[in-house]
């Protein structure tokens, strides 16, 4: 039986909801639109986990703040980039709803847990 911390269970979120993302990534087109779309998705949606994972290591408690933040930034954007493909219809065969979800959830989390640690 594995222990989460509540640090792993964000990071384990951060990493499947990349994961789904790449997947995702998979079902578009090759236009030049798409491959732009999904060159910034793929960074977006992968840097967010990976910039929790240096939060955690932080240095200080201003470190792991401003870490958090630019995970929390590089979700948001993922989740402008999901939102893009269903607008452009780039997916047509994919229902995106609950990555979209996904991320603005992550969104929050991330949120509230920079607010909550810069107020300790």
């Amino acid at each position: 039986m594995e222990v989460y911390i509540k640090g792993d269970t964000i990071a384990e979120r951060l990493l499947v909801f990349a994961a789904h993302v790449l997947q995702i990534l998979s079902h578009l087109d090759k236009s030049a639109q798409s491959t732009h779309v999904a060159k910034q998705l793929t960074r977006a949606a992968t840097a967010g986990g990976a910039n929790y994972e240096e939060a955690r290591g932080a240095e200080s408690r201003a470190d792991f703040v401003h870490k958090v933040k630019v995970s929390c930034k590089e979700i948001r954007e993922a989740a402008y980039w999901l939102r893009l493909i269903r607008q452009a219809n780039l997916a047509s065969n994919l229902d995106l709803t609950a990555a979209i979800t996904e991320a603005h959830q992550l969104t929050a989390i991330l949120s509230a847990s920079a607010k909550t640690a810069k107020s300790r």
